[in-house]
């Protein structure tokens, strides 16, 4: 009896300090008070969605539902549906394929993105210039954002990385809000100047609830969830 007890004990102690350990981590988040969220996809795999609505500081999540003319993301329906469910400010994000039909890939945005479980504006995710000249490249985007808009009647966000940003994107995307990614300590710095909404300031956050290294952001400055408001007519 007293083995049994001798294990039961360890076992518990065990259990204790993961939980500790599982805690003992420091993010942005837990040192700040700006607002925070992030933006997942099918690679994180099964999220707990319980968990990360009780138990975090994220207000807000950007979730991928397409790419491209045809790719839906396979978690979609479920993580959109789990985020409003726990409390969570949700947007939709589409992954920009330049070379690709700018009306398919609109239509298939728009058959996952639908402006009834938007609480956010739609978001377009700027990565690749698929091996386009600079001209061509902008061209695209520049079309695509407004087909965009005209089908939500408002600015989609623009995310995108910062060397990207100023290689390609600079003076061109002017008018729409900017989501810029940079994974270091000091915030985006945009060559041409413009002001950006949020800051993606690490791929490999931690968060309990996701079992996987996450994409972590905050508003800049005196941003805030306002300016990103899905706009219900």
């Amino acid at each position: 009896m007293r083995t049994i007890k001798t294990v039961i004990l360890a076992t518990l102690c065990l259990v204790a300090s993961g939980a500790r350990a599982q805690r003992s981590y420091i993010e942005c988040e837990d040192t700040c008070r700006h607002i925070h969220g992030i933006d997942i996809s099918h690679y994180q795999g099964q999220i707990f969605w319980e968990t990360v609505g009780q138990n975090s500081r994220m207000a807000f999540v950007y979730i991928k539902c397409s790419e491209g003319d045809q790719r839906v993301d396979e978690k979609f329906e479920q993580n959109i549906e789990q985020a409003h469910r726990h409390g969570l400010k949700v947007g939709s994000y589409h992954f920009f394929r330049p070379r690709i039909n700018l009306q398919l890939q609109l239509d298939n945005f728009k058959s996952q993105c639908r402006p009834g479980e938007q609480d956010l504006i739609p978001m377009v995710d700027i990565e690749t210039n698929s091996n386009m000249s600079t001209q061509a490249f902008c061209d695209s985007v520049v079309k695509f954002l407004a087909m965009v808009e005209k089908a939500y009647h408002q600015k989609p966000l623009v995310y995108t990385y910062q060397n990207f940003y100023n290689k390609y994107l600079q003076n061109k995307v002017d008018g729409y809000p900017l989501f810029i990614a940079k994974y270091t300590d000091s915030p985006p710095e945009l060559k041409d100047g413009r002001d950006y909404v949020l800051w993606q300031y690490t791929g490999k956050g931690r968060l309990n609830g996701i079992n996987t290294l996450v994409d972590k952001s905050r508003f800049m400055g005196r941003h805030s969830m306002r300016e990103i408001r899905f706009r219900h007519w």
